[in-house]
């Protein structure tokens, strides 16, 4: 998980539940204040810190998106969070939402917590950058109606996108992690 300053513990927004309290956990919960004040989802549309289980060649990995936005029960939008460039974190985010909601859900958002690009993720294609330009919960429910019935990824194109995952964003399984991610409940 790298390192990072720990500074307690704080109260999860949409959840609830105390957490640790972290620099990059304060922005996460600034991101979820957000989407639920200014763009208008409901907090049960946000699922914070979900864990992505994957084997790749025997070996078991774990990675994590820090919210999937749902509009009417069905995936929208995978946001993930990492401090500094958003280019490089472009590549992972992509392939986490692939995994994740086999491409049901039709953006794929990457932010440092001050700035954000919103992806389309069956392309890729950069769509609109900044964090105002993640689109709220009316403009969610549209864009749901629109890409309803996209097919799902093959099981091969699940697995390229897992091997692509893992060289980014890779976990031994049974690796120490942060509870927050790693311990039951969180998922």
């Amino acid at each position: 998980m790298g390192h990072k300053r720990i500074l307690g513990k704080t109260t999860d927004f949409i959840t609830g539940r105390e957490i640790t309290d972290t620099d990059d956990e304060r922005y996460r919960q600034k991101l979820a204040r957000f989407l639920v004040e200014v763009k208008g989802y409901e907090k049960d549309d946000v699922l914070p810190k979900r864990r992505i289980e994957m084997e790749i060649e025997g070996r078991r990995a774990l990675s994590m998106v820090d919210f999937v936005v749902s509009v009417s029960g069905r995936p929208f939008m995978v946001i993930k969070y990492g401090p500094g460039s958003l280019v490089t974190r472009e590549r992972p985010a992509l392939a986490a939402a692939r995994i994740m909601a086999g491409c049901e859900a039709p953006l794929t958002v990457v932010t440092n917590g001050e700035d954000a690009e919103v992806l389309d993720t069956v392309s890729g294609a950069l769509l609109s950058t900044g964090i105002d330009s993640i689109p709220g919960r009316p403009a969610a429910e549209e864009m749901v109606r629109k890409t309803a019935g996209r097919p799902p990824l093959s099981a091969k194109q699940i697995e390229a996108e897992k091997r692509i995952l893992s060289a980014y964003d890779y976990l031994e399984h049974d690796l120490e992690c942060d509870a927050d991610w790693c311990e039951p409940g969180a998922e």
